[in-house]
């Protein structure tokens, strides 16, 4: 049984945020708080295995409670945000402070629509009751280039690539966002080949996480828009709520975006990304499958490796807030590499390396 702190300053959304959670059988409420400082004693009286936390109340704001409760003792947090510009700012904030992931409410504050969001809630609850922290996260910023380090699987030396032009392609989930913020910024702006990221994350959030990383990173990073060209040392993130695959024309990669629904009922899609980089036998890939619960990705990797070459690099374990999407395709057979978050950026180097060898 997964035991949980509601904290929110109105009391209708602390009770239907209840109701929601405790319609499962897995979960039981085992308090709610109106605020942060009530929130931090009872999380001292009552030891929650989650806490669902709202990021705009009176006497101390969700921000502040988050930064507490990761200095303290740390527990997984779900934030619950509002979808205005500002909340999307501080949700991405929240999540590098260490929350695990987030549900926006659909209408502000006191959303009497909360049911729209209600399953998903309740999977993420779920989610976070599985994790185990490890430590409290350590701040970001931007940091130097690290040396490549050697592969850790067995065989991966045998990986040999053709001269051509390269990309790069990262597919994670929960947990992203953080594993995002250690690897991009690792990465040079020098870099000869464009980065294509999706990142599970609903519409109205994923603007604010590029701008966030490109603040952090030498290569610049943005939201894709559709039509565009993309460029080498460039970092393009799916919008929340829509599919990107990436064709070419005229010579140059361009990006597509559209509303269509995958099998793999994600959007944006890992497999539909990686699939639509499948059919550019021109250029190598460098597949990178992070921290994420589902198997979104697996597909799309198979059809990378199916139709031309290239390599794939997982997420270890123990790095993964969830080991889940690397944890398929490494059961798969697919991975060519396995490595920590922070092994990541030098490990896509040493294979850009290799393939311009």
């Amino acid at each position: 049984m997964i035991r949980v702190l509601v904290v929110d300053d109105s009391a209708f959304m602390r009770n239907m945020i209840t109701k929601f959670l405790t319609s499962n059988h897995e979960i039981a409420v085992a308090g709610t708080a109106r605020n942060g400082e009530e929130a931090l004693q009872k999380i001292k009286e009552l030891r929650p295995d989650v806490i669902t936390l709202d990021i705009e109340m009176p006497v101390m704001n969700g921000k502040e409670t988050l930064k507490r409760i990761m200095a303290s003792d740390p527990v997984p947090v779900v934030m619950v945000s509002s979808l205005t510009q500002q909340g999307a700012d501080i949700t991405i904030e929240c999540l590098e402070l260490g929350a695990i992931d987030f549900v926006a409410k659909p209408s502000g504050s006191i959303s009497i629509d909360l049911y729209k969001v209600r399953d998903m809630l309740i999977e993420k609850v779920l989610t976070a009751g599985r994790v185990k922290l490890k430590g409290r996260p350590v701040p970001m910023s931007k940091p130097a280039i690290e040396t490549a380090k050697q592969p850790l699987v067995s065989g991966s030396d045998s990986v040999r690539f053709r001269a051509g032009k390269q990309l790069v392609c990262i597919g994670t989930s929960t947990g992203g966002p953080r594993a995002l913020q250690r690897v991009l910024p690792k990465l040079p702006k020098t870099l000869k080949a464009p980065v294509f990221v999706v990142q599970h994350m609903p519409k109205g959030f994923t603007a604010s996480l590029a701008n966030r990383l490109n603040h952090l990173s030498e290569v610049t990073v943005k939201e894709a828009e559709n039509g565009e060209r993309a460029k080498d040392g460039w970092v393009y993130i799916a919008p929340g709520g829509k599919n990107m695959a990436v064709g070419l024309e005229k010579g140059e990669l361009v990006i597509t975006l559209d509303d269509r629904d995958t099998e793999s009922r994600h959007k944006p899609s890992v497999d539909y990304l990686f699939q639509s980089l499948a059919s550019l036998r021109e250029f190598e890939k460098i597949a990178v499958i992070m921290t994420g619960m589902g198997s979104d990705g697996t597909e799309g990797v198979k059809g990378l490796l199916k139709h031309g070459s290239g390599t794939v690099i997982a997420e270890a374990a123990e790095s993964s807030v969830v080991f889940g999407m690397p944890k398929s395709v490494i059961n798969n057979g697919l991975a060519n590499d396995i490595k920590h978050v922070d092994e990541i950026a030098a490990a896509i180097m040493t294979y850009m390396k290799k393939e311009r060898a």
